[in-house]
This record gives structure tokens, C-alpha cells and sequence, in this order.
């Protein structure tokens, strides 16, 4: 089956190279989707792509947030007859080598994710207060929304094209984490068989963290919308 990642970049200079050449080793399709990276990501990857065969680069005309980046790689590897759709962090925080695991998983499965917080995942090198971050927003939002995935904010998944064509793209609005939740709440809501996948996490080595208290406000106040929207028959 034909499977694309999708590769948000924003000044990931230092990794973007050895990330594409690591996908490509595992016979994956990359898409690279640039949001006018001022440290030059967007032309590295321009040659990266008159290189290699699997890399095809998107060029946004500015930084919008995580959510409208994949949206519009998704909608490119769609309309380019991808069967998988990946998503994953530019910064090897997801292990490369993990993304015939996930792809393996969605033989019995819609959507795979990679899961730091079921048995046999991990956080590594992470301090106690994003360790309570991320592991609270994740709990946060399980008893919300009434799901039993566990790692809800997690950005390494794996879609079948059918999810993506039936959960309305245009209708998600969120741009930071927040989009993880919606995105796998509105799966699961379609009726889709969500599974997750362990995975060690680490924290980036290269480059700096995208993550801002403004990202976590958006996770806190969408999650409550989601469910009100489900309530009301409007998701």
C-alpha cells in the first residue's frame, strides 16, 4: 500500500535531511511541508527532493500552527493517491524505524497511534513538568471526551485514507496539539477502529521546541467544545 508522511517543518534545518534519508529507508513516500522556515528548511528540502525520489516538498507562504500544516499535506497526499497517511515530528522525537509498526498495525486497524502511555511506551529525557503536561492533558481529555485511548495528544499516527475522506477535514479549526485530540475523537466518533501502537519518546536534540503555553490553552478549551459539539449531534 502506498504510504506518505507528512513532515511539518518550521526552521528544522538540522534535521530535515537526515529524517528524509531515514524514511526512505523504510520505502515510505515523504512529504515535507514548510511554513517559510527563515533558517532555509524550505530549500533544503527543494534539493533534497531533486535528489531523492520519495521527497516531495509543500510550501506555505507562513507559520499557521500544526493543524493547518497537516491539513494541507494531507490533502496533497491524498489527491496524490496515497492509501496511508502518516503524520510525525520532524525533530527524531518519533523514531523513524517505528513507521513500519505503525503501518503494520493498520492491517486490522483505521487508524494506528503511537503511544507513549500504553505498556511497553516511555517518555524519555523529559522533566517532571512536561512530563505532567502532557501525561495531565492526555488524561485531561480521555474523561471528557469518555474514550479509552490513552495518549490522546500524541503526534505519530497512521491513518487509512478512508478516515481522513469521512471525519471533514475543512470542519477542524485547531491549530497546536489540540488537533491530535479532534482528530482521533472525530475517528472515533465516525466509528473507526483506533489502536495504539507503544513507542519510546524522546525529546528533540536539534533545534528548538515548538511548544508554548498558547497551545496548551487551545487543548484546554477545545476539548470541552468537542464533546458539546458531539452532544449536539454537530461532529
Amino acid at each position: 500500500m502506498r504510504a506518505t508522511v507528512c513532515l511539518p517543518t518550521f526552521d528544522e534545518l538540522e534535521n530535515v535531511e537526515r529524517m528524509v534519508r531515514a524514511l526512505g529507508e523504510h520505502g515510505v513516500s515523504v512529504l515535507v511541508i514548510d511554513d517559510n522556515s527563515p533558517d532555509g528548511t524550505g530549500e533544503l528540502a527543494d534539493r533534497l527532493a531533486l535528489e531523492l525520489e520519495h521527497v516531495e516538498v509543500l510550501h506555505r507562504p507562513r507559520k499557521e500552527g500544526l493543524g493547518p500544516a497537516y491539513l494541507a499535506g494531507f490533502r496533497r497526499a491524498l489527491a496524490d493517491g496515497a492509501e496511508l497517511v502518516l503524520e510525525m515530528d520532524c525533530d527524531f522525537s518519533h523514531d523513524p524505524s517505528d513507521v513500519p509498526r505503525l503501518i503494520a498495525a493498520t492491517r486490522g486497524a483505521d487508524l494506528a497511534l503511537g503511544s507513549r502511555y500504553v505498556p511497553g511506551g516511555s517518555v524519555g529525557n523529559w522533566g517532571l513538568v512536561r512530563r505532567a503536561v502532557s501525561a495531565g492533558g492526555s488524561l485531561y481529555a480521555r474523561v471528557l471526551l469518555g474514550v479509552g485511548v490513552r495518549d490522546l495528544t500524541g503526534g505519530f499516527k497512521c491513518y487509512r485514507r478512508e478516515v481522513l475522506e469521512a471525519i471533514d477535514l475543512d470542519a477542524i479549526a485547531a491549530r497546536g496539539y489540540a488537533f491530535q485530540i479532534e482528530t482521533t475523537y472525530r475517528a472515533l466518533r465516525a466509528g473507526f477502529r483506533v489502536v495504539e501502537v507503544p513507542i519510546d519518546f524522546v525529546d528533540r536534540e536539534e533545534g528548538g521546541s515548538k511548544m508554548s503555553r498558547s497551545i496548551v490553552l487551545e487543548a484546554v478549551w477545545r476539548v470541552p467544545l468537542l464533546r458539546f459539539r458531539a452532544l449536539r449531534g454537530r461532529l
